[in-house]
């Protein structure tokens, strides 16, 4: 199955899906260091978002998010790529501030991901995602 993305910020990775039932603020709702939901109400709370996938349906709360995403590419916690149910201009800027100071950055995509399920391995590329064989 493949979908087509709106790409936000272009790049190429793999991984396992990571679908947050709910929008999330980076800031105070994750931790900067492990990557671990710390957000204590989130359905998703203790879940690591590194090395995942990350679909989110929206981001919320503090503009301050682009800088925690910012950390996490710093430390290596950062999850592969960005899957946005909706275009957030905060989260992009965490990754192009990264790219500007020479850190690993992420793809980033809006598109709707309904139809993969949590966990399963996807590969994300130009213009949309598909879902890895074997």
């Amino acid at each position: 199955m493949t979908l087509a993305c709106r790409v936000l910020i272009a790049g190429e990775a793999e991984g396992p899906l990571l679908r947050l039932r709910a929008p999330l603020s980076l800031w105070g709702g994750v931790d900067p260091v492990s990557g671990v939901i710390t957000q204590p109400r989130h359905p998703d709370h203790g879940r690591c978002i590194a090395g995942s996938v990350l679909a989110m349906p929206r981001a919320i709360g503090s503009s301050s998010s682009s800088a925690v995403l910012l950390e996490l590419l710093y430390t290596g916690h950062a999850p592969r790529a960005l899957l946005l149910g909706e275009v957030d201009a905060i989260l992009c800027l965490g990754v192009i501030v990264a790219r500007e100071m020479g850190y690993a950055t992420i793809p980033v995509l809006a598109c709707d991901v309904a139809g993969i399920a949590d966990g399963e391995v996807v590969r994300v590329g130009e213009g949309g995602i598909s879902v890895a064989a074997g």
